[in-house]
């Protein structure tokens, strides 16, 4: 009787220690995000919401922000160069986790994506050469001239949803970034720049002598918002949640005084 009682005893021990064992490995497994790595893909030559400074390091204030929010939810942030024309393919396929650099909220674009809060108001202007009067002081006076923009941005997708404005350009042109559009705007091979305001106005404070910014709005006003795999709801939730919080402490508003000189962003 006594071996029996032992063996019956070792049996419900095991048994009990297995089930213990299992009791943390499911828990776990629940929490699939908790300490992951968060991979951001951003346009790398796009000031001042993130760029390659002369040490070649990404800096900017998307990138701040988004170093912030990964900071409070204890998780290690890659910052991932991507071709910005390709951004919905590399958030669908899993090869970046969050858009995040100045990207304006689009109905089109929350067909594919998943969007936080907006945080910040933004709006298509056009640029153009220093001490010129191309007299522009509509969108429709663009017609005639050659007008760039960068591909895949809010502008394009504007001008190329406008045939018979777009038709009205004496050339349009597309460029991988708005440096390369800036350059050839400053070097006479376009007329005019349709750019993000916040984006224009930072690279013609640091070429005063060149560019100049019109009072001309092309298209809607938009805002910008940080974007996720469509599925991806427990992300943003986290990141939403870690961002209001810098907003309500006023890390924002200082991350925003030290880029732009005032606050920017929405409350």
């Amino acid at each position: 009787m006594k071996k029996i009682f032992l063996a019956a005893m070792l049996l419900v021990t095991m048994l009990l220690t297995g089930c213990g064992g299992d009791t943390p490995k499911d828990s776990g497994a629940e929490k699939t995000t908790d300490g992951k790595k968060i991979v951001i893909g951003l346009d790398d030559e796009y000031p001042p919401m993130g760029f390659k400074d002369d040490k070649n390091e990404i800096i900017g204030f998307d990138v701040d922000l988004a170093k912030e929010a990964a900071k409070r939810l204890g998780r290690e942030v890659e910052f991932k160069a991507i071709d910005w024309n390709s951004k919905e393919a590399e958030l669908k396929s899993g090869r970046i986790d969050v858009l995040w650099n100045g990207l304006d909220i689009t109905e089109e674009r929350k067909k594919n994506m998943l969007f936080s809060k907006p945080y910040m108001d933004n709006k298509q202007i056009v640029f153009v050469r220093k001490g010129e009067d191309p007299g522009i002081k509509a969108e429709t006076d663009l017609a005639g001239k050659a007008v760039g923009t960068q591909a895949g941005s809010t502008a394009e997708d504007y001008i190329a949803g406008k045939e018979e404005f777009k038709n009205s350009f004496k050339e349009f042109k597309t460029y991988g970034d708005y440096i390369s559009a800036f350059m050839d705007l400053e070097n006479g091979r376009l007329d005019a720049i349709v750019c993000d305001e916040i984006v224009g106005r930072y690279y013609m404070s640091k070429h005063p002598e060149k560019i100049d910014a019109l009072d001309v709005t092309v298209g809607p006003g938009t805002e910008f918002g940080i974007a996720f795999a469509k599925e991806n709801t427990e992300l943003r939730d986290e990141v939403q949640k870690a961002f209001d919080e810098i907003i309500a402490d006023g890390t924002a508003e200082r991350i925003s005084n030290e880029w732009f000189g005032k606050d920017l962003l929405k409350h």
